[in-house]
């Protein structure tokens, strides 16, 4: 049934005031941000648990990740039926694999697991996204977006480190039936929350009742050349980012003799970087200026991968380094993400979803890239071929990225 028989303004006594749909967003973003970033980790752990390689289980997060291009579609039902329903699905699509991983007793069936908790992070994350941006004014939505990119870093802080602490103490299946209930019991708690529905997207659903073709599938209305620019600078900030950091343990140990235990050290030190561009851009984001934002962002990235290979000297100065470009890199998206929320506002889930999935074809292309460029020519490898994307990138930010405020929602209201 759709939501749009209900609608839920900010003056309605059922309407929930934006903090606490910030706080339960982020909260329940934490548990989905904690499953994906899960087997990063611990993939050698879980590997071993199945009795299989470590090529084989990154195969499977790969599975994941491809299953994950399928955003958009799911994300264009979002506009039609609610946000809140696409959520509400995807924390149960989330908690069945997850589940279904956590008793799997071969590779097989933990492959089949793969596709419904990649189907749910495609499905519940721009989502999110898109119904959080109907409640804020677009002077305020880096400022409520940015909160909710919080989870990323704390699932990266608190998150893994509670896992392994589970996954020492009771063993390597534990931290997904965990997850799984707990995800469950926040669409329990989902139930209770009114969806909030905008005029213009109740007749949305109504008039797109039957199936579109490709093409209007694809065209994103007037300010189409601006929305694709802001989505093709999340695949391009991930791509950049990601061809540097998948490499980075293996390029850590190798030069530095860095062990394992210190390659954990830096994993929260890169949480916190995360962290800390995610604050920044959620303080100063909406006084700045979104695409100000993104403009700095991408420039500094450029010059912090053209200076990559010459600053890396010793463990201390990669280690820095590694941490000042994820906090750029983090600057330069969550500014992005309230500048897309606003691109097409009809087709607001749509949108989202597509940023998402361009974001995971860079991770996926970093991961052919990344390993390559190093094996070959090293660190100036990887340096290049990120500020290669970063030039795409800022051009693409300069002549067609726009800001595009449209009359703020009914729903819409400040943190």
């Amino acid at each position: 049934m759709s939501e749009a028989v209900t609608t839920v303004t900010a003056d309605s006594p059922r309407a929930l005031p934006l903090r606490a749909v910030l706080l339960g967003g982020l909260s329940t973003r934490l548990l989905v941000d904690t499953a994906n970033q899960l087997f990063n980790p611990f993939l050698a752990v879980f590997a071993a648990g199945l009795g299989t390689s470590v090529v084989t289980m990154g195969a499977l997060v790969s599975v994941r990740s491809i299953v994950g291009i399928t955003g958009p579609v799911l994300g264009a039902w979002s506009d039609r039926i609610g946000y809140m329903a696409m959520m509400r699905v995807g924390l149960l699509s989330v908690a069945a694999g997850l589940l279904l991983f956590g008793i799997s007793p071969s590779v097989w069936l933990a492959a089949l697991a793969m596709l419904p908790m990649g189907v749910g992070i495609a499905i519940f994350t721009p989502s999110l996204q898109a119904y959080a941006s109907e409640r804020l004014t677009y002077a305020t939505r880096a400022r409520g977006l940015g909160i909710l990119e919080y989870a990323w870093a704390l699932a990266g802080i608190v998150g893994l480190s509670l896992a392994g602490l589970v996954i020492a103490g009771v063993g390597w299946r534990a931290p997904f039936p965990i997850l799984a209930l707990l995800l469950f019991l926040a669409f329990l708690l989902s139930l209770r929350l009114p969806p909030v529905i905008t005029p213009a997207r109740s007749e949305l659903g109504r008039s797109q009742g039957a199936p579109a073709s490709l093409r209007s599938f694809f065209d994103l209305g007037p300010t189409a050349r601006s929305a694709w620019s802001s989505i093709a600078i999340v695949g391009l900030s991930f791509f950049g980012m990601m061809n540097v950091i998948i490499i980075h343990g293996a390029w850590l140990q190798g030069a530095f003799g860095l062990s394992v235990t210190q390659l954990g050290g830096l994993a929260l030190l890169l949480g916190l970087a995360d962290l800390a561009g995610s604050s920044l851009v959620s303080l100063v984001g909406d006084i700045f200026g979104k695409r100000r934002g993104v403009l700095a962002g991408v420039s500094l990235c450029l010059v912090g991968y053209l200076a990559l290979p010459l600053v890396v000297g010793s463990a201390l100065s990669a280690v820095v380094a590694l941490a000042v470009l994820r906090f750029l890199m983090q600057v330069a998206y969550v500014s992005n993400v309230p500048l897309l929320s606003e691109q097409v506002p009809r087709q607001r889930g749509k949108v989202m979803a597509f940023g998402l999935a361009t974001g995971q074809v860079g991770m996926a292309a970093a991961g052919l890239t990344g390993p390559w460029a190093y094996l070959t020519f090293g660190v100036s490898g990887l340096g290049i071929i990120s500020a290669a994307a970063m030039v795409v990138a800022l051009i693409i930010t300069i002549v067609w990225l726009r800001e595009v405020p449209q009359v703020p929602a009914a729903t819409g209201g400040s943190v």
